[in-house]
């Protein structure tokens, strides 16, 4: 399980306040914290930052790099913003996102095989958000199809089968778990990610239905997450839910993690 930790996004106020004051010391210590948690990559979103977005995606780029050793997944919905931090990344990243639209493709997956990176794929096209399970496979294997030609290896490509809130959307939960399933079956050498917290939104004790919802989307293939690591109970729900899908050979980290204490249930 690719845990890719959430939290340098400047969404949240406090990275937002830390990325216009500069602030590396506060930059530095949260993709520690979330190193330190379990993260495997730091995923960095400078997307609320229009007017700076390239400047500040080349700061936070550098001053994670200047402090810790660890792939980044560099997020963004403007491409200039994508280069800039793909040209300074020094491990390979994963590139946030391409989508089933042709333009996106043609803005993005060239930069994807120049610099040899992996990539989200979400499961979205013209048409808009996937209602159903068949619609996320569908344009999962659209986007397979339209990618064909930049020879990228499918254990490159993390389709986002695209969780949406069952506050608004009481059938999407199924639906996820059902597209999740079937790209899992077609394309079994591919990841599936998700922002997990999404199936959350407006919804009381977000963090419960978070970690009840994982082990569901795990078994039904996920392989990555977009989440927080610093959250030690669903930490230690990727972990029991590892043993248990027999992800865990006779539940070593399972046990050495009970050993260190990482455990809470």
């Amino acid at each position: 399980m690719l845990i890719i930790g959430e939290k340098i996004n400047t969404t949240k106020k406090s990275i937002n306040a830390a990325v216009e004051a500069k602030d590396a010391e506060a930059i530095i210590k949260e993709a520690k914290d979330q190193l330190d948690a379990g993260a495997d990559v730091i995923d960095v979103n400078t997307g609320t930052r229009i007017k700076s977005e390239v400047e500040d995606m080349k700061w936070l780029v550098n001053t994670i790099q200047s402090a810790v050793d660890c792939r980044l997944c560099i997020d963004s919905p403007n491409p200039l913003a994508i280069k800039a931090g793909l040209e300074l990344c020094k491990q390979k990243p994963i590139v946030n996102s391409i989508t089933g639209e042709k333009d996106r493709i043609d803005a993005i997956m060239p930069m994807v095989k120049e610099f040899g990176t992996s990539v989200v794929a979400l499961t979205m096209d013209e048409v808009g958000m996937p209602t159903t399970g068949k619609d996320r496979h569908r344009i999962a294997t659209k986007i397979v199809e339209m990618i064909a030609d930049y020879n990228i290896a499918m254990d490159d490509i993390y389709f986002d089968a695209l969780i949406q809130p069952v506050g608004s959307n009481p059938d999407q939960g199924i639906e996820v778990l059902k597209g999740i399933w079937s790209i899992r079956n077609s394309f079994p050498e591919a990841h599936i990610v998700c922002g997990l917290s999404n199936i959350s939104y407006g919804l009381p004790e977000r963090k419960l239905l978070n970690r009840t919802f994982l082990p569901m989307a795990m078994s039904a293939g996920l392989d990555s997450a977009i989440m927080d690591p610093t959250d030690k109970k669903i930490m230690t729900t990727v972990l029991a839910s590892r043993a248990i899908l027999a992800q865990d050979e006779y539940c070593l980290n399972y046990i050495s993690s009970w050993r260190e204490g990482k455990l809470e249930a």
